[in-house]
């Protein structure tokens, strides 16, 4: 028999990860940014002045990928690159004025999107959520070992 893959907690996992971003599309469009973006911006906030290494790894993505996303701030005047102080040949991002007065619009963004998200809900359900989705995201990272048995079978879920 072949794999429901529709039956999966991976399949819905990445479906709710593709309506997650649309939503937030919409709503991080009214603000002038695109997705990700506020991620950027939102590292920024809690450590200004990272250099590119440092934002790929807080953000997870690849240095090419801040290097764009950088490129794209910069040219909207939310942030500025400038030389260390103590290495010239390392780049450092800065929030500009204009970056730091966007962050409590990107706040505002994520609570809108939260509270749609979790609406029905209940807190007890919310916080079991986060704690299996911390698991799956921990299982996922590059690095963490696979068990070498065979794929199991995954079991079908009842429908709802």
């Amino acid at each position: 028999m072949s794999l429901n893959h529709r039956k999966t907690v991976t399949y819905r996992l990445a479906q709710t990860a593709r309506a997650h971003r649309t939503r937030a599309s919409v709503h991080l469009g009214r603000i002038g940014l695109h997705p990700g973006q506020e991620s950027v911006l939102k590292a920024l906030s809690d450590a200004d002045g990272q250099s590119m290494s440092e934002l790929a790894a807080v953000l997870g993505v690849q240095p090419p990928t801040v290097t764009k996303m950088i490129a794209r701030l910069g040219a909207q005047n939310f942030v500025e690159r400038r030389a260390s102080d103590a290495d010239g040949r390392l780049a450092r991002v800065f929030l500009t004025d204009i970056g730091r007065e966007k962050i409590a619009a990107v706040d505002h963004a994520w609570k809108r999107i939260e509270k749609e998200a979790m609406a029905g809900i209940e807190d007890k359900d919310r916080k079991k959520l986060r704690k299996l989705l911390r698991i799956i995201e921990k299982n996922l990272l590059p690095g963490t070992s696979t068990p070498a048995d065979p794929v199991e079978e995954v079991e079908e879920e009842e429908p709802a």
